[in-house]
């Protein structure tokens, strides 16, 4: 591997960070091929050809030095800033993806103290600290595929490490969006007894690591492997009815469960379900669970929404001027009703989900719509009424 300091670069290795200055991947290629031992090199300030290419945010170019054999946590750069680091602050989810699954480290700090995810946050990039917080090694759930010194049977069969890995990596926490996810996985139904299984030895084993524990990883696990039970209790409930066809939706039940407002339309039963399940986080030292009941416990606490959210995917402002589905929460839906004007969903299926709900005051917040109906264009982004009920009618 060569490394120059930056102050003598031939030109065939200046060629390379022209190449990348240039997003011409192809040249890259070509000046790798015929010089694979440049990849790592640096320039004047220290920084690496991936560094480089991770800072522009240009995915297909730190492909290409990826698999040209760029080691993806060299960093001799002056304020010690990774190449993950660099990929936070460009604010592409794509490339701090490509990274970490190369095995960027996600908890180096740079010269002042900060941690990638924590440099996508202070810039705003709220994707990209989801994305890394978020971020479970594959390995790290093919562990549990094969018998081992810590294990005696394996716990997870091979064929679902691939559901389960994405399961486990989903951003979005709202629990209704969690129970849509086990559906959207369809080899995941028949088998969670052992997913729950799985995610509280992945939650206690996180607890395990020494000083490289990871509290947010573990109760993020835990906090699925709770979901799942509460599923998993639903089905046991239905589990004596004969006819599979009028075997009722799981999803409909759970929504219906949480998404029922209590006063002031809020949601309390999900807030106490969550509270709840807060409450039995089995490690109960952490510091992560005393700050989480230290901020339910204010004088105007958030709801535990909020607070489960913000501990797995991080701080970020302008919350009330992001448009989410009321059924899922998921940002920017893409649809709204087309009554009222004033509720979004995802699609038909979340809004049939919060639909029993929204019927009692869908013409109350159509009157206070400024947008008459009349004037709804076609191909417009509502979701009509009449289709849903007949929709509803016929499901």
């Amino acid at each position: 591997m060569s490394e120059s300091d930056g102050s003598s670069l031939s030109p065939a290795e200046k060629k390379i960070f022209e190449a990348i200055e240039n997003n011409d991947s192809v040249v890259l290629k070509a000046l790798l091929t015929e010089k694979p031992q440049n990849v790592n090199i640096l320039d004047e300030n220290k920084m690496t050809p991936l560094q480089h290419a991770a800072y522009k945010g240009n995915k297909e170019i730190v492909q290409t030095l990826l698999d040209q054999g760029a080691n993806v946590n060299t960093c001799e750069h002056q304020h010690n800033y990774t190449a993950l680091h660099f990929a936070a602050l460009s604010g592409n989810i794509d490339v701090c993806l490509l990274l970490l699954v190369a095995g960027a480290k996600s908890t180096v700090t740079n010269t002042v103290g900060r941690t990638p995810s924590q440099m996508a946050a202070f810039v705003g990039h709220h994707n990209c600290v989801a994305t890394i917080n978020n971020f479970v090694s594959k390995d790290e759930i093919e562990f549990y595929t094969c018998v081992n010194d810590t294990q005696t049977k394996t716990i997870l069969p091979p064929f679902l490490v691939e559901s389960v890995h994405k399961f486990v990596m989903q951003v979005n926490v709202h629990p209704v969006r969690i129970v849509m996810n086990i559906n959207h996985f369809t080899s995941l139904q028949d088998y969670l007894p052992q997913l729950k299984n799985l995610l509280e030895l992945m939650s206690e084993r996180e607890m395990k690591r020494g000083l490289e524990n990871n509290e947010v990883m573990s109760f993020k696990f835990y906090y699925l492997s709770y979901i799942i039970g509460e599923v998993i209790q639903i089905r046991q409930k239905q589990s004596n009815r004969k006819d599979e066809e009028d075997k009722p939706d799981i999803t409909a039940i759970f929504a219906k469960k949480l998404l029922s407002p209590g006063k002031d339309e809020n949601m309390e039963f999900m807030d106490d379900f969550l509270k709840y399940c807060i409450k039995e986080f089995p490690y109960k030292e952490t510091t992560l669970f005393r700050q989480m009941v230290a901020t339910l416990s204010s004088e105007e606490p958030p709801s535990a929404l909020f607070v489960i959210s913000t501990v797995i995917n991080g701080q970020r402002g302008f919350l009330d001027n992001i448009p989410r589905c009321y059924t899922c929460g998921e940002e920017q839906p893409a649809k709204k009703c087309s009554k009222c004007k004033a509720v979004q969903y995802c699609d038909r299926d979340c809004q049939r989900l919060h639909w029993p709900w929204h019927k009692k005051s869908c013409a109350r917040l159509e009157q206070k719509n400024t947008v008459a109906s009349k004037n709804k264009k076609p191909g417009s982004d509502g979701i009509d009424i009449k289709e849903l009920r007949q929709y509803l009618e016929d499901n």
